[in-house]
């Protein structure tokens, strides 16, 4: 541990005047390891659906994001591919349209700034950056070309954060189980089905030899750039990264947008998620219409 706490010394004192100047671009993959249990023994998930439903799900999670940093701001977000004709329906598609955006951090304010669309509205979503309590352990690896620290931490599971989902009652596969799932499928009300942990562990491996408190999503903090994430089913892994390229972008956060906080916007989410249920989960018609 003294080793590690040395390198991260040795490192950001030679590295102090080269962060004055610092701008970086990093890629990261994503990967969510999701619950599925719930297709197993439904006697009417024919092969074909089962296979399509994976293929969307394999879509939804495995995401290539980018991230622009400098000394002190930073911004993160998806690289989104032109959809082929027939795509864009189903709940996969809406909740897509309802957390996709630009995420904009300042880690000396302790702020970030989230753009996103809603069915056609605009939202400016403004709160502060979550403090984890992260504790740096003696592990270290190589991750490329830079050597990783290893850290941990535990933070609130997201209301929305579908990834740490998992069915309820698994464990129990009686008849009256079946019959609520059943249930639950038909009226497309996924709350009824699955559950979440109040709480997840977060595993960071971040670098010194990159001196900025930055990493993917709401993460960073730590004494260098974040190039691994494991959260609850999450993966975030950096795969390239260019630092002080010739051609840099200004890094400021998006006006446009009716202005809410976090809490404001899941509330919104909710009765919105909850009004595409009741249509029926595809915008046509629901249970008994």
């Amino acid at each position: 541990m003294k080793k590690i706490l040395f390198l991260i010394a040795v490192v950001l004192g030679t590295t102090t005047v080269m962060a004055q100047d610092m701008y970086g671009e990093a890629t990261y993959m994503s990967k969510v390891k999701v619950d599925n249990s719930w297709m197993e023994g439904d006697r009417n998930m024919t092969p074909e659906r089962r296979k399509r439903i994976e293929e969307n799900m394999k879509k939804m999670t495995e995401k290539t994001y980018i991230l622009k940093f400098n000394r002190t701001e930073s911004t993160y977000k998806e690289e989104v591919a032109l959809e082929t004709p027939g795509q864009g329906r189903g709940f996969g598609s809406f909740l897509g349209t309802m957390l996709a955006g630009e995420k904009y951090k300042n880690v000396n304010e302790g702020m970030y700034v989230e753009q996103r669309d809603m069915m056609g509205k605009t939202f400016l979503i403004k709160d502060s950056l979550p403090q984890l309590e992260w504790k740096i352990t003696g592990e270290s690896r190589k991750i490329g070309n830079y050597t990783a620290i290893k850290a941990v931490s535990k933070m609130p599971s997201g209301e929305f954060d579908w990834s740490n989902f998992r069915r309820r009652g698994r464990d129990n596969e009686d008849a009256a189980q079946k019959k609520k799932d059943s249930i639950a499928q038909a009226d497309g009300d996924l709350t009824a089905m699955f559950e979440k942990p109040d709480e997840i562990e977060v595993v960071a491996w971040f670098t010194p030899e990159i001196p900025v408190q930055h990493g993917p999503d709401v993460y960073g903090g730590l004494p260098g750039l974040i190039l691994e994430i494991n959260a609850g089913n999450t993966i975030l892994l950096c795969s390239q990264i260019t630092i002080n390229p010739e051609d840099r972008e200004e890094i400021k956060p998006a006006k446009k947008g009716k202005e809410v906080t976090q809490a404001d916007y899941d509330v919104i989410l909710k009765e919105k998620t909850e009004a595409f249920r009741q249509r029926g989960g595809r915008g046509g018609r629901g249970r008994g219409e």
